[in-house]
């Protein structure tokens, strides 16, 4: 008999709900993927490190001269100098960042705040690494606050002699919330008197909307000292099938976190490494990511108006939240699950995100769109969608 170490743990919510796209030939605006391919350029770097032999195994901690080109890239945009040699890994995806960073730093008994709605593979880490995950909610829309907003007291108050790490995902998924200045200054007074670590899940931070800058927790030195900053490359190049990331951190915490790698994943592609190395020498690539999902964003926002859908505006990430109160009073699974099988439209409830995604409290009428979609795509939704 086998005894689960994650006994409430199933198919996650978006491999269920792309199967029952492919069952009925939906169209798939709910799991985080672009429908188009990413740069040719790209492409055949990749393929010319693979006929000049990168072809076996890696430096584990990652290729030097790629681990050389996001230290500077991180310099560069956010004035914090990591050191490549010690304070940068790269990771088989930010998945996996998540979770050596996680098990790097949580021991049994210890507790991690988590803000919901939160992205799905949190929870199963701390438990795994023996924590005790402790969420406190963001606060939903509503008439006088049409977006979800934070409210710090709440993290404060959820603060207890236990608490050992914070995870901060910011622009947030799946409600496209950023931080602000004021924000990074309460995250300073939560810690700085205490022994608690900050995980910065940052896998969409070149996807930032209204011409803003993007605020790392790198940005501030203190936060940086405490901090497992995370990115992806597969959200920032159109190729998350590639399931290459990276973790910036303190040389300590970096110490901790490579002998969890080592033995988790030991290194990650090469050939793939070596491409974004060369790749992202020409910070246009990544520059001008904001401005390419801005159009997306605003297509299909002003394309929501003309159904019964009430879309709320992200700012950042390639999501977008619509409400639905106007269509149906179903839960947000039930409705999410009508949708693709009479419509034919796959979205995600919001509510899938939440401890609880059954709980009253879970469900405020909410579904996440992706719109990392070629606009053929968006636009057959959206004609399904106006004759709702």
């Amino acid at each position: 008999m086998i005894k689960s170490k994650l006994p409430d743990v199933g198919t996650t919510i978006f491999s269920i709900m792309s199967q029952l796209a492919n069952e009925y030939n939906a169209i798939n605006l709910g799991q985080g993927f672009p429908d188009f391919n990413p740069d040719e350029k790209l492409v055949s770097l990749v393929n010319k490190a693979m006929i000049n032999g990168h072809n076996q195994y890696p430096y584990m901690p990652g290729v030097q001269a790629l681990r050389i080109a996001i230290a500077n890239k991180i310099s560069q945009l956010y004035s914090h100098n990591y050191n490549p040699e010690t304070e940068i890994t790269v990771t088989n995806g930010a998945t996996e960042a998540l979770m050596s960073s996680i098990l790097s730093v949580v021991h049994d008994g210890d507790e991690v705040i988590v803000i919901e709605p939160c992205y799905d593979s949190y929870v199963p880490c701390i438990k795994l690494a023996g924590g005790v995950p402790v969420f406190v909610s963001l606060t939903p829309p509503s008439k006088n606050n049409p977006a979800y907003s934070i409210d710090w007291n709440k993290v404060k108050n959820a603060i207890t002699e236990k608490t050992r790490l914070i995870i901060l995902n910011f622009p947030h998924n799946p409600t496209g919330l950023t931080l602000k200045s004021s924000d990074l200054d309460a995250i300073e007074d939560l810690i700085k008197d205490k022994e608690i670590f900050l995980i910065g899940d940052e896998v969409y931070e070149h996807i930032v909307f209204g011409n803003k800058p993007f605020l790392s927790l790198s940005t501030r030195d203190f936060l940086a000292s405490r901090s497992f900053v995370i990115s992806s490359f597969g959200k920032t190049y159109h190729t998350t099938g590639w399931k290459v990331g990276y973790c910036s951190a303190p040389k300590a915490l970096t110490a901790e976190f490579r002998k969890i790698h080592q033995f988790v994943v030991f290194t990650v592609s090469s050939p793939m490494q070596y491409a974004f190395a060369e790749f992202m020498k020409d910070p246009d690539t990544y520059l001008n990511l904001s401005s390419f999902y801005q159009k997306k964003h605003d297509y299909l926002y002003n394309g929501l108006l003309n159904t019964r859908f009430k879309p709320i505006k992200s700012e950042g990430t390639f999501f977008l939240l619509a409400d639905y109160s106007d269509v149906s009073s179903d839960n947000e699974l039930d409705f999410a699950t009508e949708l693709t099988k009479k419509h034919g439209v796959t979205l995600i409830p919001v509510s899938a995100f939440y401890k609880d995604s059954l709980a009253l409290v879970s469900n405020n009428n909410l579904v996440r769109f992706c719109f990392a979609k070629k606009n053929e795509t968006l636009e057959k939704a959206l004609q399904v969608l106006s004759t709702i």
